[in-house]
């Protein structure tokens, strides 16, 4: 993003990459990146222990890399990830 130029809204960045709810490709530019990856990590539960095999059936749903999605969620900070078991870590909190 050059100096000036504004992120487009999220539903904006959500239609472009996720047209029909699964990522189409994933956005280059870390800004997007991260509005999709926020929104993927809405579907784990807060508090809640996943197995990786349990993170891999939910990504399955969004991504057809399913092990690129995982590993940016953890280099970004939506999930962690201690001895094979996941949990969200980060991410917008819907109220």
């Amino acid at each position: 993003m050059t100096v000036g130029e504004r992120q487009p809204p999220d539903d904006v960045v959500l239609g472009r990459f996720m047209p029909a709810g699964r990522i189409d490709q994933m956005p280059a530019r870390r800004s997007r990146r991260l509005v999709v990856l926020d929104h993927v990590s809405h579907a784990f539960e807060p508090g809640r222990r996943y197995a990786e095999a349990e993170v891999d059936v939910v990504l399955r749903a969004f991504f057809d890399d399913y092990a690129a999605l995982r590993r940016y969620l953890v280099d970004e900070g939506f999930l962690t990830r201690k001895g094979g078991v996941y949990w969200r870590s980060g991410g917008s909190v819907e109220l």
